[in-house]
Order: structure tokens, then sequence, then C-alpha cells
């Protein structure tokens, strides 16, 4: 692995997250306008997957790359939809702050699972980078926690669980395409909510049809592209310690938005996961260029 690669990759997860971040403010425009958030995962998808079959079709996948088993094919594409559909139940049955911490426990299972599956051992620097971030997260979200309702916190660590297996059975596609795992991802998270959208008919006015649009080409089709491409060049674990970051963007288009300014506690937390992430980034570059 080059140092270049190493960078290219963290830049593409970075940018990832970046589009990741800005769902918030979409996904409550829609839901002010009465959007069952099943909608809103089902129409986001059913764009994105639109998205990446062109990609695809346009750009296929050189005639050189390796074509990727059935097994990190599906169990990526499966565990990146799980992620999406459990993070929306679990808003519903939680707070969104108890929803997005406890999601981030995916580093920890990037971390076990990659260990596992990829042979990729973790060195030190993760382990005490997944501890900071840990403790940027508690003081990051620390004013809105709470104690919540089990079933949303324990859906909330099932989809942190999903996450990070994501980010694992896509590096298992390294050599081969991983946006295939991705599409076929956004397929089966609108398959499953068709049904949604003859309990809850959804509104259709310009004020839906501008959000779903940008959140499915742009916020999650192109991202899905971005990651895709970014993770075959660094292991699973750096890509979800690179990916914590989306969290803490959330309130920089609040206050942009709205003016609503974070607390010093947050501000704090979103300091200590910011140089956790470029600590354990800067540590891998410096053993990769020896």
């Amino acid at each position: 692995m080059e140092k270049r690669d190493i960078l290219i990759g963290q830049g593409a997860v970075l940018l990832t997250a970046f589009l990741w971040s800005t769902s918030g403010l979409f996904i409550k425009l829609l839901i002010e306008i009465n959007w069952h958030p099943m909608l809103i995962a089902g129409s986001r998808s059913f764009l994105a997957a639109i998205f990446l079959l062109i990609i695809r079709l346009v750009f296929p996948p050189p005639k050189n790359a390796k074509k990727s088993s059935s097994f990190p094919l599906w169990a990526g594409a499966f565990a990146y939809a799980i992620t999406m559909l459990s993070f929306i139940y679990a808003n519903s049955l939680t707070t969104a702050a108890n929803a997005i911490m406890l999601q981030y426990t995916a580093p920890v299972w990037a971390a076990l699972l990659g260990w596992y599956f990829n042979r990729e051992k973790p060195h030190w620097e993760h382990w005490l980078s997944i501890a900071l971030v840990g403790g940027g997260l508690f003081l990051f979200f620390g004013d809105a926690l709470e104690s919540g309702a089990l079933l949303g916190n324990s859906i909330a660590i099932f989809s942190g669980l999903a996450f990070g297996a994501t980010s694992v059975f896509m590096r298992m596609m390294k050599d081969g395409n991983p946006r295939d795992a991705m599409l076929l991802s956004h397929v089966i998270t609108f398959a499953f909510s068709i049904p949604f959208f003859f309990l809850y008919p959804p509104e259709i006015n310009t004020s839906s049809i501008l959000p779903v649009s940008f959140m499915g080409i742009i916020q999650i089709g192109l991202a899905s592209l971005v990651y895709s491409y970014g993770i075959k060049k660094i292991s699973a674990v750096q890509a979800m310690l690179t990916a914590i970051i989306e969290p803490i963007l959330n309130p920089v288009w609040v206050l942009l938005v709205t003016g609503e300014s974070p607390s010093l506690a947050a501000i704090m937390g979103g300091g200590i996961i910011i140089f956790s992430v470029v600590l354990s980034s800067l540590i891998g570059l410096r053993r990769y260029s020896k």
C-alpha cells in the first residue's frame, strides 16, 4: 500500500462523510411535510440506485478488474441496507443523539470484524483513536443524551454493527468493484420500503421533490460511489474512523441555516474527534512510508 493511495482513500471517505452529513436538514424538511421515514429511505435509495446504475453503464468496471465473489457482494449489500433501515427505526424509538452515538460504535465492530475476515489487524493508533472518539462523542452529544427506549438504543447499536460490517465486506472487494454492493444495497432498501408507499402515500410537490432528489443523487448516491472507491485504498477500521467526522458536521449545517450555535462541550468533543482521526491517519501514513 502506497502513501498516495492512503491519502486518496482517506480523502474519498472524508468527502463521503461530508455528503452523508447533509441528510439531517433534508430529512427534517420532508418530515415537516408528513413524509414517513421509510418513504424518505426508499425514495432516496431508488434515485441512488438509478444514479449508480447509470454510472456503471457509462463507466463499466475495467476488464482486468477481479470479479467479486457472491459472499462479500451480498453481505455488503445487506449490511448497508440494514444500516440505513435500522438507523431510521432507531431514530423513531430513541433520541437522535442516542441513535447517532450508538451507531458510531461502528469503528469497534470494523476493527474486530476486519481482523477476523480480512486479516487486517488494527494497530495501536486505531484502538487509541477509538477510545478518544468515544470520549469525544460523549462530550459532543452529552447535553442531548437520554436513557431512551431500550429497543431504540439496541437497534442503534445493531445499526453500528451493520455499518462496521459494511466497510469490512466492501473492503473484501478491494480488488473488484465495491460499488456493485452499494447499488444492490439501495435496491434492497427500496424494495423493503415499497409497502410504505401504499400505507403512507407521499405528498408530491416541489417541497418534496427537490430534497429527495438531492438526497438520492448527491447525498447518498454520489456518497456511495465515492465511498466504494475510498474503501479500496484504506482499511475498514480507518474508513470508519474517518467517516466519524459525519456527526460533527451536522451541527455546522444547522448553524449555517438556523444560527443555532453548538455548546462548548460539543465544540470540545468535536475537536477531540477530529484530533483522533488526524492522529490515526498521520501515524498510518508514517508507518506505510517507511
